[in-house]
């Protein structure tokens, strides 16, 4: 594959989507040509499997049932979207990706790391070539988008929940240093952008000279 993938992750809010369109803009300036994809979702399947894991009143589905769902997910998304843009030579900015399984259903769910490697096995064999943390707490996160989606059923897992999530992330930090890349979000949304600009050409993505 020659194209370059981009996961970008973090808590419910932390901003993932406005980073992402934001670093689209900086790099349709600079003639990258690039695809904005999410996960789950990202294809016909894998957008119909999203409405079923994000469905409020599917309160009654089992955290393996979820689990297995993001995996199938994953693997309709790669086979329609990643893959084919970075074989074109591509840069494909995703809105999560595999660490989001490890972060929610992992630590946030309690399900064993050998269970969810198992059934992301295929995914493990294309994995990004960075992936950005955008760091914020999720309470501040919950602030800044004015409280949980009531719609939303991963939002409305409680406090605690994407607490874990959160110091779960954390903990993959530190796990995964040559993998994962820890962005602060303290400051506008703008900042945040320009601290991931920086970030990618310091690890030689699209050249210095575009910078």
């Amino acid at each position: 594959m020659k194209g370059i993938f981009i996961a970008f992750e973090g808590c419910e809010g932390a901003g993932k989507s406005t980073q992402m369109r934001l670093l689209s803009d900086w790099l349709t300036a600079h003639g990258v040509k690039h695809v904005l994809t999410r996960e789950p979702g990202g294809g016909q399947i894998s957008e119909a499997i999203r409405k079923i894991i994000l469905d409020g009143k599917n309160s009654e589905m089992t955290d393996e049932c979820e689990a297995l769902l993001y995996a199938a997910a994953r693997a309709q998304h790669l086979a329609d979207t990643v893959i084919p843009a970075l074989d074109r030579g591509e840069t494909v900015l995703c809105d999560r990706y595999v660490f989001s399984s490890f972060a929610y259903q992992g630590y946030g769910r309690g399900l064993s790391v050998k269970f969810l490697k198992e059934i992301n096995a295929y995914a493990a064999g294309h994995m990004p070539d960075v992936t950005l943390f955008l760091d914020i707490p999720p309470a501040r996160a919950f602030e800044r988008k004015h409280g949980a989606d009531p719609d939303d059923r991963m939002e409305q897992a409680g406090e605690a929940f994407h607490r874990r999530v959160y110091e779960g992330y954390c903990k993959l930090l530190k796990r995964y240093p040559d993998k994962i890349v820890s962005v602060d979000c303290s400051g506008t949304k703008f900042e945040t952008s320009a601290r991931i600009v920086e970030t990618l050409l310091e690890r030689g993505f699209f050249g210095r000279e575009n910078g």
